[in-house]
């Protein structure tokens, strides 16, 4: 077994397993491309209108918009703050948590960047053998 597969091997046999439970819910979350296109909107812009958000990321629909924002809220990735006004001006920005988030998951961007070449070579070498 290499290094890192027995550290990971080692490190879910001691596991508490509400922290094996919220690691797997949350790559299911992050999973999800919602939820990381409204953090990375989030992160880049601060605090938005629902409006907004749903302009800075293209093919979300009305209803997942929704549906995203209010487990991210749930899970403390987003503050959700309502000012009193007629019309109503609901507005979100990223929680600490929420951004810690984001900046945990840079990693991906950065291992694509460095890969990318590699990637699409892979990918070109298996569609030319069908």
């Amino acid at each position: 077994m290499s290094s890192p597969e027995k550290i990971l091997s080692e490190a879910h046999d001691i596991a508490d397993p509400r922290v094996e439970a919220l690691v797997n819910d949350l790559i299911g979350r992050v999973a999800d491309k919602w939820t990381m296109l409204v953090l990375e909107v989030l992160e880049d812009h601060g605090e938005c209108r629902f409006t907004r958000l749903a302009q800075l990321t293209p093919g979300i629909s009305q209803k997942m918009l929704t549906q995203t924002l209010r487990q991210m809220e749930r899970d403390g990735l987003v503050h959700r703050t309502v000012h009193a006004v007629v019309p109503p001006k609901v507005e979100y920005r990223l929680t600490d948590l929420g951004r810690s988030l984001g900046e945990a998951f840079c990693g991906v961007w950065l291992w694509a960047e460095a890969h990318l070449a590699a990637v699409e070579a892979a990918r070109t070498a298996f569609d030319d053998r069908k």
